[in-house]
Formats: C-alpha cells, sequence, structure tokens
C-alpha cells in the first residue's frame, strides 16, 4: 500500500510533455523511495489516446479517486482541440471539480489550468499557465502570476510545458523530502528551475 496514488488523466489532444515529464519523474520518485503510485488514465475506457504530437499512448485505466490528480495541458489555441474542446465538452472539469471535493489535491500544467479555472478551483486563487493562455486566465477568478510553479496547498498549477517536470519534482519534495527530489533531478540530468510560488 503506498501513501500517495497519484493519477495523470489524458484526453485527445494532450501535451506529451506536459503528462510524461511528471509521469517520468514520479516513476523514478517512487524508484527513489517514495511511497507512490502513477497512473495514466482517461475518464472513459478507451485502447488509445492520441496526444497532440501525435503519440499514441495506453492508458492504465479509468480516473478513480486519486490522493493527487495531474491534470496536462495542450490544444488551447485550436478550435475543437485539446483542451479546447475538453473545456467547451465541461465533462472532465465536472470530474476534475468531483475529485477536488473528495479531497485530492489537483495539480495542472499548461493550459491545464484553463480546465481548473472551468472546474471553479482556481477561484481567488494565484496561478500560473502557459503565455498563450494568460490573458484567459486572467478573465477568469483567478489571481495569475508570472511564476513556474505555484503551490497554493490542495491546488498546483504550472506554467509552460517543461515546467511540469519542476511541478513533479516539488510534489516529491513536499510530500517525501528534499533528498528524493534531489535524488530524481540528478537521475534525469534536470536543473530544477525557478522557486516555487506559495
Amino acid at each position: 500500500m503506498v501513501d500517495i496514488s497519484a493519477e495523470i488523466v489524458l484526453f485527445e489532444g494532450f501535451d506529451e510533455l506536459d503528462a510524461i515529464g511528471p509521469y517520468e519523474v514520479l516513476e523514478n520518485g517512487a524508484q527513489a523511495g517514495a511511497s507512490i503510485e502513477t497512473d495514466l488514465v482517461t475518464l472513459e475506457e478507451t485502447d488509445l489516446v492520441t496526444a497532440s504530437h501525435d503519440l499514441r499512448v495506453e492508458p492504465d485505466g479509468t480516473l478513480g479517486d486519486p490522493d493527487l490528480l495531474i491534470v496536462p495541458g495542450g490544444g488551447w489555441t485550436t478550435a475543437n482541440e485539446g483542451v479546447r474542446a475538453v473545456v467547451e465538452d465541461g465533462v472532465l472539469p465536472d470530474a476534475v471539480d468531483e475529485r477536488f471535493t473528495a479531497g485530492a489535491t489537483v495539480a495542472s500544467v499548461c493550459t491545464g489550468a484553463m480546465i481548473l479555472a472551468e472546474a471553479g478551483l482556481l477561484e481567488g486563487r494565484p496561478a500560473t499557465t502557459h503565455h498563450v493562455a494568460v490573458d484567459d486566465l486572467e478573465a477568469t477568478d483567478a489571481n495569475v502570476v508570472d511564476e513556474r510553479v505555484v503551490d497554493d496547498g490542495d491546488v498546483l498549477t504550472a506554467g509552460g510545458v517543461t515546467s511540469g517536470i519542476d511541478l513533479a519534482l516539488w510534489l516529491l519534495e513536499r510530500e517525501f523530502g528534499a533528498a528524493v527530489a534531489d535524488d530524481v533531478a540528478r537521475e534525469m540530468a534536470h536543473e530544477r528551475r525557478g522557486e516555487v510560488f506559495g
């Protein structure tokens, strides 16, 4: 039994690195001693999900009741694709809100923040997103800050694409200590960037 169950929710048109970056960090965290299990999931059962650059991913299962839910971005600037389609559909934002209400910590990468905003999780909170969506996020009730990773306790947001790696490293540090996060960063030859806001 692990201390933290983490799920990264995939949808058609998600950005590859938004999801796979944190996935690799958290998997390496488990190998470094963190009591965490990470799965790639979808809302509905499916064999494959196609990401924004046409990578096809076989999910581990469907969204459950994780302790930590990570929401990637991708596709915000394109009509009827990725995050834009997910926000307009409303089903995933509702599911994110349900998990949050049930006690999950929710984190977004890149334009995944727009899904959190649609779910009502960023109201009055500091948050960040990819630069292409800053104006749209500012039009919501979020307090947009120009930071790489923003930690507001049970809701976290990260800026553009590669910041998901720093987000996941921060989550490892926050939950399991700096030594684990530092080991993973060294293993991945990643130089952590920026202070965490919050």
